[in-house]
């Protein structure tokens, strides 16, 4: 592993909640600029409480999932208004609709709330490859303050003022990475592949700005940067739902074999649930929800792509 030079930023204290393949990898990079770092999981031994005494940033690296239930036990501990909370959850609430900032801003609406998002794979990061990042906050300070804990010669972070379409950009190309596994897995081709993730693009834009995000930042890191990083790499959780399901396995047996978290599953549901909500054309995610609930095989995914009526390329995003 390379080893990258530290920044040699004030040091702080992090809780880094989520021991997973994530959550051990931004330690890694936070401690090799000198930070204390307390990690924390369901398993620990340690109770919250002792973990997030005297800290400076929380770092939310958990599944979606627990994310709700993890920011209301912490607010029954009373965080202290100066701590940042970072949150580094790609996701949508199943049940608020909320993306995960949302959530803790709810819970800690006198805290910073900083998001952390890009193409970010947890395998290459604990590789010590060359990586880049966008952290996004409506209060700039904090994003600086977060850039400086884990920037360093190989992961190059990126300030925004746009924290939800970061968060956004992050969570909806989940869906289009199991979009674009079935391609693959149907081995359908490199021009298909491209149509497809450029249309993508076009979709995630479209319910980004919907929902709030800056048009800008769906064309950068966080957008799509990470949309190129989750499609084109078996390390992918959620490419590897996609190319599983085109080889006839059942969504079952692959979550089995991943043994982890895939984001975009649970995203898909909530997403269309928006999209019918709001009023948004989401074709692409509509085939992956479809198919990801049993309703059209992915051979029928493609060909209703393909099938939707023509019009000009540039008529809507």
């Amino acid at each position: 592993m390379n080893s990258p030079k530290q920044t040699n930023p004030e040091k702080a204290t992090l809780a880094i909640l989520g021991a997973g393949a994530w959550g051990l990898g931004l330690a890694t990079l936070a401690r090799h600029n000198g930070h204390e770092v307390r990690l924390w999981s369901r398993s620990s031994s340690v109770s919250l409480e002792e973990v997030l005494t005297g800290v400076d940033r929380v770092v939310s690296a958990i599944p979606m999932k627990g994310v709700a239930t993890t920011a209301a036990n912490i607010k029954a501990i009373a965080l202290p208004t100066h701590v940042i909370i970072i949150t580094a959850t790609k996701g949508l609430d199943p049940i608020t609709t909320c993306t995960p900032s949302e959530i803790w801003q709810t819970n800690f609406p006198n805290n910073p709330i900083v998001v952390l998002s890009g193409p970010n794979l947890s395998k290459e990061i604990e590789q010590g490859l060359p990586a880049a990042t966008v952290v996004a906050s409506k209060d700039l300070s904090a994003a600086q303050a977060v850039q400086t804990v884990f920037a360093s010669n190989i992961f190059r972070v990126y300030t925004s003022t746009d924290p939800l379409g970061t968060e956004l950009g992050g969570a909806l190309k989940n869906v289009i990475a199991i979009a674009v596994g079935v391609c693959d897995g149907l081995e359908l081709g490199t021009n298909a592949k491209s149509a497809l993730i450029t249309r993508a693009l076009a979709e995630i834009i479209r319910i980004g700005t919907h929902l709030g995000g800056q048009p800008e930042t769906f064309f950068g890191l966080s957008g799509l940067g990470d949309l190129l990083a989750t499609c084109s790499s078996m390390l992918s959780r959620n490419y590897r739902v996609g190319y599983g399901l085109a080889q006839g396995k059942s969504l079952a047996q692959i979550l089995e074999e991943l043994q982890s978290t895939a984001e975009g599953v649970n995203t898909a549901n909530v997403l269309i649930k928006i999209a019918n909500r709001e009023q948004i054309p989401a074709p692409i995610s509509w085939q992956v929800y479809r198919l990801l609930n049993n309703q059209i095989t992915p051979q029928q995914a493609v060909e209703s792509l393909m099938e939707r009526d023509l019009k000009p390329e540039f008529y809507e995003l």
